[in-house]
């Protein structure tokens, strides 16, 4: 069976994701894709050192970085580009990102025809709101890019029907070191700031699973 490409940001959702694919399919091939976004370069160290854990006959590949700048149609105020996230307990629409799926998964597929591969695994929730996150868009991405590429890509998003608390359970089950995850739009020396409203996404989830969130904070009490 062939390795998916699994779209790999070290957030919570992703590492599980990851998990779930070695579990599928025998093996995975992460990619991070770069955009510009304030966070990008925490997110990668982080990155690196959770896939370093992981046991050797997971068959993970090694992870690949892909890049498409975003910093000419999101201008120098936006708030991912400074890197001041909305607030704790803002709504989920004030982080949503115009294309933040296109961009990612176009590039993607490019990379997985060129490698081979033809599955893209991506792990969007239950009840994200955006646009682009539906099972509809996906199905739509997924015809536009096989025909685009001329070759079979299939895109999967099998956490559609899970809610954060669900994934908790899953990767807990699955063994995954969920305390080196990092769910945070402005983290702290690699650490969760506590004030950003991901945290308070991963706070909720953690007390609604009944499981202590094992990732440290950067000393600011998450409320």
């Amino acid at each position: 069976m062939t390795s998916p490409v699994v779209l790999f940001s070290a957030g919570l959702d992703s590492a599980v994701l990851l998990a779930d694919a070695v579990r599928r399919f025998g093996g995975a091939q992460p990619v991070y894709v770069r955009a510009g976004l304030a966070w990008e370069d925490t997110e990668l160290r982080v990155a690196e050192r959770f896939l370093a854990v992981m046991p050797k006959a997971s068959r993970i590949r090694p992870l690949v970085q892909l890049a498409v700048g975003m910093r000419d149609v999101y201008p120098a105020t936006h708030w991912a580009i400074r890197g001041e996230a909305p607030g704790f307990d803002t709504p989920d629409g004030d982080v949503y990102l115009e294309g933040r799926n296109i961009v990612l998964l176009s590039k993607t597929a490019v990379f997985a025809a060129r490698a081979g591969l033809t599955t893209i695994l991506i792990g969007p929730l239950a009840g994200n709101p955006f646009p682009d996150a539906s099972s509809q868009f996906f199905d739509a991405m997924t015809r536009a890019l096989a025909l685009g590429l001329g070759t079979s890509i299939v895109i999967e998003a099998p956490f559609l029907g899970l809610h954060k608390a669900d994934v908790i359970k899953l990767g807990t089950s699955l063994g995954v070191p969920l305390g080196l995850t990092l769910s945070c739009m402005q983290p702290v020396q690699e650490q969760h700031c506590g004030r950003c409203s991901k945290c308070r996404e991963r706070r909720d989830a953690f007390r609604a699973a009944g499981f202590d969130d094992p990732a440290p904070d950067a000393g600011i009490p998450v409320r």
